[in-house]
């Protein structure tokens, strides 16, 4: 088993402390930043708590006691996303990372945001500044993996998700069935709340009237979507309307829709393992691409997310 750089562990907290932003740093990136002396000791770490506010940088160098202002020439700055360089509401922390004189910055991944994209890092290089590009890169990347493919595809993120028995079916002989346990509800509330909004087809809102809303988890409600062929999706809108991601839970047709456009970054599947029925209506065909990224089995529940 490898052991973990040196270079690897101060970005793993980057990492941890910049899920902290998660709620309030939307629609910016979740960004966690570390500085460290030359000995090795954390002396400052900050992350960005919330839009307008500011970055994970500044807050790191805020947090650096006076006494540790003179370890700065000599320390290393650890920061998840590409410091930004331009003036937006804040102004460009690699501007202020070439002002505290660090030696040396680390950085998990770039920024495709239009305004940087690799521009934070090339201004850090041209001030003498030894720049060090993909430390746990992938982890970095998925972190923030609703703003990039926002900004990359001019579009939300989209999840699609279903409840299954043990026999392949969505309901029972065409009427709704209960799948998911008081525990794995729960996760989908959790869901929920963490991303922007959730969609269904006109079927499954006149039939099971769904409330699409956070009960059993503490968050914001997403903002609800019904579609039928009279009311299409507008992806063009959403992206407009600033939804960085979006939960699908239709039905099986609406779910289908989605599959066939290819329009899709995560499929997440929860089968009851103890749960049968005679018929009803089969689940999607999952796409030859669908690679599993987790499985997480919650008593008889198994729980499969995929990725492309």
């Amino acid at each position: 088993m490898r052991t973990e750089t040196e270079d690897e562990r101060y970005m793993r907290r980057c990492l941890q402390i910049a899920r902290n932003g998660w709620q309030n740093a939307k629609p910016n990136p979740m960004v966690g930043a570390v500085i460290v002396s030359a000995e090795g000791r954390i002396i400052g770490e900050g992350y960005h708590v919330r839009c307008g506010e500011g970055h994970a940088e500044v807050n790191a160098f805020a947090s650096v006691r006076p006494e540790d202002e003179p370890l700065l020439p000599e320390a290393t700055v650890y920061v998840s996303l590409e410091p930004c360089s331009h003036y937006g509401k804040t102004p460009p922390c690699a501007d202020l990372i070439i002002r505290k004189g660090v030696r040396r910055v680390v950085v998990g991944c770039k920024d495709e945001f239009a305004e940087v994209q690799g521009r934070g890092i090339r201004r850090l290089q041209e001030a003498g500044i030894d720049v060090k590009v993909g430390v746990l890169e992938e982890e970095c990347r998925q972190l923030n993996r609703r703003f990039f493919t926002f900004h990359r595809e001019q579009r939300p993120y989209i999840i699609l998700k279903w409840a299954q028995t043990a026999n392949g079916f969505i309901d029972d002989n065409g009427q709704p069935l209960s799948i998911s346990s008081p525990f794995t509800r729960m996760l989908s509330h959790k869901l929920r709340a963490e991303e922007d909004a959730i969609l269904v087809g006109r079927v499954t809102a006149d039939r099971e009237h769904p409330q699409l809303t956070v009960r059993e988890w503490r968050g914001n409600n997403p903002k609800k979507l019904v579609i039928d062929r009279l009311h299409p999706l507008n992806l063009e809108s959403l992206h407009a309307h600033g939804l960085q991601s979006l939960i699908v839970e239709g039905g099986a047709k609406t779910l289908q829709s989605f599959l066939v456009q290819n329009l899709w970054d995560e499929i997440r599947v929860e089968t009851n393992l103890k749960l049968a029925v005679s018929g009803g209506t089969r689940v999607p065909q999952l796409p030859a691409n669908a690679k599993v990224k987790s499985r997480e089995l919650y008593d008889d529940n198994l729980i499969v997310v995929y990725k492309r």
